[in-house]
């Protein structure tokens, strides 16, 4: 099968189309045939070399939506079953970007009904990510939430599942997506910032500025594994890092069919041309992910 992967670390250019083996599963695993797969930040990562895995082939990709193609003992999926997952993982031998991936089958959900799979491809890494960041934030009904790059992919989830826990949301992006941010759910629009929220979640990777928008003894949460500035002023400070959940990423698939959750698809690209689909993630201002097709 063909599978998209780097060698060398660097630019767009370092990505290259391999002809590997199909991956077998194992126990309570299932192989999934990809018909689509995001393309995110965090797979430019790993294309430069920001999680290591130096003189080793990496495979790319962590959102997959397809068809389930073989599943090993107490999967708990048939073949057939049309699905969603997230392939968690920076260093990996293979990932998302390929014809077939193998993912453990506690990671997979039902996949959307109301999109296809170009959109549902959409939603695993970023809406798990928006989902895990506010549940550390652990903000109740009427508190008030700022969500920083609330245009964007994560921020734009962010919005959309605050608004339905029934916090009050300000949105923080360029003036321009004042429009989309309202859209989204955001009670309140300030490119600038605000003062005094109870919670921020800081999609944009602001950092120390955003923290100064909560108030004392708030919670601010980031979306850097691993980083997060100092608590001041008795703020709590966090960082999410993802977990494939196959049961939350159900919840989120039912909100996508109430209506609840928008997926946005900013162009597709085919496998082979994986490349330039990196290129254009590098040249910014995207609303929506590039979706690779095999």
């Amino acid at each position: 099968m063909r599978a998209v992967v780097v060698t060398e670390f660097g630019g767009p250019e370092a990505v290259e189309i391999a002809e590997v083996e199909v991956p077998e599963p194992g126990a309570r695993q299932v192989r999934i045939k990809v018909a689509a797969a995001a393309l995110n930040p965090v797979d430019a990562g790993v294309r430069a070399g920001g999680f290591g895995g130096a003189g080793r082939r990496l495979g790319l990709g962590w959102d997959v939506a397809g068809t389930v193609d073989a599943a090993g003992t107490d999967a708990g999926w048939r073949v057939g079953d049309e699905v969603v997952a997230l392939s968690y993982g920076a260093v990996k031998s293979l990932g998302t970007h390929a014809d077939y991936v193998v993912v453990d089958a506690d990671a997979v959900a039902g996949a959307p009904s109301s999109v296809d799979p170009v959109h549902a491809a959409s939603l695993p890494l970023n809406a798990l990510t928006a989902a895990q960041a506010l549940d550390l934030l652990a903000l109740e009904p009427g508190q008030s939430l700022a969500v920083t790059g609330a245009a964007g992919a994560v921020g734009g989830y962010a919005v959309q599942l605050a608004a339905h826990r029934g916090l009050v949301v300000t949105g923080a992006a360029r003036e321009s997506d004042e429009e989309l941010v309202r859209l989204l759910g955001a009670a309140h629009f300030a490119p600038g910032g605000v003062d005094g929220v109870d919670g921020v979640l800081d999609a944009a990777i602001l950092g120390a500025a955003a923290l100064e928008w909560v108030r004392d003894g708030g919670a601010f949460v980031g979306v850097i594994p691993g980083t997060r500035p100092a608590s001041v002023r008795g703020v709590r400070t966090d960082s999410v890092e993802v977990s494939a959940d196959g049961a939350r990423l159900a919840e989120l698939v039912a909100l996508v069919d109430e209506g609840v959750l928008t997926t946005r698809v900013a162009d597709t690209y085919g496998l082979e041309e994986a490349g330039k689909a990196h290129a254009r993630l590098a040249g910014g201002g995207l609303r929506g992910r590039l979706v690779l097709i095999p």
